[in-house]
């Protein structure tokens, strides 16, 4: 013998309005959404499609300056830079330090996956169009600073200059 259960008027709402607290056209259109990006993407794998959003090569835009810094981060947020010969770059406290703080464990952790140490030396560059970038030998590890803000990236400008 079946269950089946009366609802009171009230609880009666409440259950009308739980079946349309995700209306049945909206679950459908998600999944047409799902299945044309999966189509898209497919499709630009199996063409070999370039990709199209990024920052010209080396090869392209030459780099017209250069420097080799080296990049220690601590988790509150200071972080210190120093040249090849161990000269202070700069010393960044808590406030101030945050992103480059935070290139520092992206670099402890990309490093870490090829076992080398996050702070070996990186490549930190200006391109003849302005931008400023940072290159990793080690772990192909690239950074288009601009991408950051203005104010990151100035940071970054202040360690070529110094």
């Amino acid at each position: 013998m079946a269950y089946t259960r009366s609802y009171n008027k009230h609880e009666q709402k409440l259950v009308e309005r739980d079946k349309e607290m995700v209306p049945t056209i909206l679950v459908r259109a998600m999944f047409v959404l799902c299945v044309c990006v999966l189509i898209i993407v497919a499709y630009a794998r199996l063409t070999d499609r370039p990709l199209a959003a990024m920052p010209p090569s080396e090869a392209e835009v030459p780099a017209v300056q250069e420097r080799m810094i080296r990049i220690f981060g601590q988790m509150d947020g200071s972080a210190r830079v120093l040249d090849l010969n161990g000269s202070l770059i700069l010393d960044l406290g808590p406030t101030e330090g945050g992103f480059v703080a935070g290139i520092y464990r992206v670099l402890e952790r990309e490093r870490g996956a090829v076992g080398r140490h996050a702070s070996e030396p990186i490549r930190l560059v200006r391109f003849s169009d302005g931008r400023i970038g940072l290159r990793d030998d080690l772990t192909d590890f690239r950074a288009e600073l601009f991408g950051f803000g203005a104010d990151n990236e100035r940071v970054f400008a202040r360690m070529l200059e110094e």
